[in-house]
This record gives structure tokens, sequence and C-alpha cells, in this order.
């Protein structure tokens, strides 16, 4: 019997039991695909990467990210997690020291940067390997009412409207009117992808003026099996494309933290950064922490 180790995170906190859950299972070079699709069902988390060796003797390792139901080019949660994970387990958690790492993912090489600062929660930050791009309409107001359960009056704010960007992973943006709209908000059928174009659904609305942060969000891909996520750090890097159309910003680093997870009890804070250059998104950056909750063996 075979055993490999694995270590769980909450992600995008510095906080136990919030943020977003990831698994981490280490030296996974021998397993096939259909036994780490496997193993993703079985932790049954949003996702869970599978730490390999890299193809290239300058890259730090190789990460391929299951769902549930499938597998997945780029994630940021799994990205932030595993990139911690990765530093911890080569120099520990009670040394304060930054780490450079470039893992290896379907998306392609993502360059990431790591804190550890000797506490309970490290940090990373990554560029989008991959800049946000429009991948078509993205639907008409009333559709994204009747696919999320609201009032066609409560879709949209200030410029924004419903559109579809791809960072990596191809997402559905609907922006809803205020915080209310957005609590209410829920898929109401198991299906939005006749809808919206697309099965992973990103809803937000501004945040108030006096939070720490410039936006708040849900994620929904029930057929990723998935029915809402609390981090979703890919359609973060989507989000720059969102902010760069309709937020009016000019040229530079302008940094739009997002709340996301609050509505399912596991508050989330993800760092974004977007650069513009000449009025068009040139940058994208993620960050944020994690806590390690777990460590041990799968035996297979």
């Amino acid at each position: 019997m075979a055993a490999l180790t694995f270590a769980t995170y909450d992600v995008f906190t510095d906080t136990a039991f919030a943020g977003n859950p990831l698994a981490v299972v280490f030296d996974a070079d021998a397993l096939s695909d259909d036994a780490m699709q496997h193993i993703a069902r079985e932790f049954n988390l949003s996702e869970t990467t599978f730490v390999r060796r890299a193809t290239s003797e300058h890259h730090s390792a190789n990460v391929r990210i299951f769902t549930p139901a499938r597998e997945l080019p780029f994630a940021g949660h799994p990205t932030i997690g595993t990139a911690i994970a990765l530093a911890e387990a080569q120099y520990g958690r009670g040394d304060a020291r930054d780490v450079l790492l470039v893992l290896e993912e379907k998306v392609g090489p993502v360059r990431c940067a790591v804190k550890l600062d000797g506490g309970e929660a490290s940090f990373a930050e990554f560029d989008a390997p991959k800049l946000a791009a429009e991948a078509g309409p993205g639907g008409t107001d009333a559709a994204a009412a009747a696919a999320l359960g609201l009032d066609v009056r409560e879709i949209g704010f200030d410029h924004h409207v419903p559109s579809f960007f791809d960072a990596g992973v191809p997402y559905a943006y609907v922006p809803v009117a205020n915080l209310e709209a957005l609590a209410r908000a829920y898929p109401t059928t198991a299906c939005t992808a006749d809808a919206l174009g697309v099965d992973e659904v990103y809803v937000y609305a501004r945040a108030p003026r006096d939070a720490s942060h410039a936006f708040r969000a849900r994620m929904f891909a029930p057929q990723f099996g998935i029915m809402e996520d609390p981090a979703t750090g890919s359609a973060a890097a989507g989000f720059a494309g969102v902010a760069a159309k309709f937020e009016g910003f000019g040229d530079g680093w302008t940094q739009l933290p997002i709340l996301q997870g609050v509505e399912m009890g596991r508050p989330s804070l993800i760092g974004l950064e977007i650069e513009l250059t000449g009025g068009t998104l040139s940058g994208a950056r993620i960050s944020g922490q994690a806590v390690k909750m777990s460590e041990g063996k799968i035996l297979i």
C-alpha cells in the first residue's frame, strides 16, 4: 500500500475556518489523471492540487488542479495555497523569509512570491499568467436576472453591465445594484449556461464607501461540483478586465480588494491590483494569506 502526504489550508484568510479550503497532495508524479480526480472527489473541496516534479529545471514544481468534477488550467486560491505549502515544506513555518517560486500550471508558468513571517498565516502573491480579455457578449440584464432569481432592475450599477471575461478560466460577470441583491442572488437552475453563455458566474456589488475592500462578490459553478465558492482567485484575475473596462481608472496601478464568501460564513479577502497603460489593462496581481489546517497521509 502506497502513502501520499497531504496538507490542507484555508486560503485568502489569516483566520482558521474562514477563507477557501484547499488540499495539497505532494509527490504525486505516479498518479494517473483518474486517480487525481478520484482523490479530489474524496476531499470534496472546491479544489485539490497535486504537486509533481517540474518539467523545467528553472521551475519549482508542476501543479495539477482539480475540482470534484474536472481539471482546471488555472485557479487562484490553489496557486496561493500551493505556493505557501511548498515554501513552508522547504523552509518550515518558524522563520521569516521571502521565497520566489515558479509553478507550472496548465495555463503556463506562474511566478509566485511567498512571505513566511514565522506566524500562523503566510502570504503569497502572483502575477496573472494571462491578462483578462473579453470572451464574448455578456448577456442581457433580463437573462442575468432570470438566471439569478433577481429583478431585472437589480442588475447593473454605475457603468457596469453583465460581461464575459477570461483570464485562464471564463466567467460571466454580473453586477448587482446593492449588497441586498447580492445576498439573494442564487442560480435558479443547476446550469446557467443557457442564460449567460458560461457555467461559472461571478456576481458582484460595490462595497460601502467606509469598507476596507472595494467590491463584494459571490461565485457559482454548480456544473463543476461547486454550488458556491468562498474565494475565487481566477475570477478575480478576470475581474481585472471588468474593472479596467467599467471603472475609468487612469494609468498606473490601482488596488481593488475583493471580499467574498460572507454569505457562506467563510469571509475571504482577495488582494487584486491592476495596471493600466494607455488606458488598456497591462498587468494584474492576485494576493492573499493562508493558514495551515491539517496534514496527513492518503493510503492507496
